[in-house]
């Protein structure tokens, strides 16, 4: 088969489109090329690099030629500059849809959230759900994936925690309420998503999809503290902490350490789909634990944050050269 991927860069996407190639499947990766961490993936054995984005509808169609299936894993969890959620998630999965259909696609994938909704305060939810809608009603064959909490080898969650265990010797946890996850591993997912393009599973559905074990997110913190190493005090501090904490993020490093859109994320708990929707069929769920050995072998290179995660020290240096 032949299939493209937007946001075949990023961490789903990259992971889907190994799974794909290894399988002896022609893979057209889509992304703007902002998205340094796998650089490998641009040279993928059965793989094309398209530096384009989904803001690009003509180029899109191009892209798309002869493809099978699309699947849309292109997604920002903050805004920043012109690429905002309403550019990004629903102007951009508009553009998707329609040069899959003018290209004559016939299937498509959407990676939503589990808790992607309308009028819910959160312009990452409600862009999220505005694109289920456009897949749902776009006259295509699709299948809507709406994930919980996604880890593994390039994902924020270990990335950033680890980095953050290195470089500070306490940690704040998300309000005084406790809320549970369910992390997901990002190889179940992508496998998951592979039935669906290449086996046609999940044909016009809405599925949610969690990992296997249920915890306290400050259970699943000390875990990842443990494999790193580290043993921060850790302590919570109240919603309105996290918010501030988050925007500040989100103004001054290059990647925050945490967005707006995650904290809300981690205050509503991350395992029940809103609006309610089936899990995937018992053969497809996920059961890979989150365990000292997947969360090792999730982890970046130990380091902590320092001057270059600042977008004031980019920015310095990208105007000095």
């Amino acid at each position: 088969m032949k299939i493209a991927i937007t946001g075949g860069t990023g961490f789903v996407g990259s992971h889907l489109a190994q799974v794909l190639a290894n399988e002896g499947h022609q893979v057209e990766i889509i992304a703007r090329g902002a998205d340094t961490r796998n650089p490998t993936i641009r040279t993928l054995r059965h793989t094309t690099f398209h530096p384009i984005g989904t803001d690009n509808e003509v180029k899109l169609i191009a892209a798309f030629a002869g493809c099978d299936a699309v699947a849309h894993c292109a997604g920002i969890n903050r805004e920043i500059g012109n690429q905002t959620y309403q550019r990004v998630h629903i102007e951009g999965t508009r553009n998707v849809v329609n040069a899959a259909r003018r290209a004559g696609v016939k299937k498509i994938l959407l990676v939503s959230f589990l808790r992607a909704r309308p009028a819910c305060g959160s312009g990452y939810h409600e862009s999220k759900f505005a694109a289920e809608e456009i897949v749902r009603t776009s006259g295509l064959d699709y299948t809507i994936f709406k994930p919980g909490v996604i880890y593994g080898r390039g994902d924020h969650m270990l990335d950033h925690l680890s980095h953050a265990f290195h470089t500070f010797p306490i940690f704040a946890l998300v309000g005084f309420r406790e809320q549970l996850v369910r992390p997901l591993a990002v190889a179940d997912f992508a496998h998951i998503m592979s039935a669906a393009i290449v086996h046609g599973r999940l044909s016009r559905e809405t599925v949610h999809v969690t990992g296997p074990e249920e915890m306290t997110l400050g259970e699943a913190v000390q875990r990842v503290a443990r494999v790193v190493g580290k043993r921060p005090f850790m302590f919570r501090m109240p919603l309105w902490f996290h918010r501030a904490f988050g925007w500040a993020c989100e103004h001054t490093m290059v990647i925050p350490l945490v967005s707006a859109a995650q904290v809300r994320i981690l205050s509503e708990g991350v395992i029940e789909p809103l609006p309610a929707c089936p899990s995937v069929p018992e053969d497809l769920r996920p059961q890979t634990p989150f365990s000292d050995n997947q969360i090792r072998a999730g982890l970046p290179e130990a380091k902590s944050f320092g001057p270059q995660d600042c977008l004031c020290y980019r920015r310095f240096f990208r105007e000095a050269t």
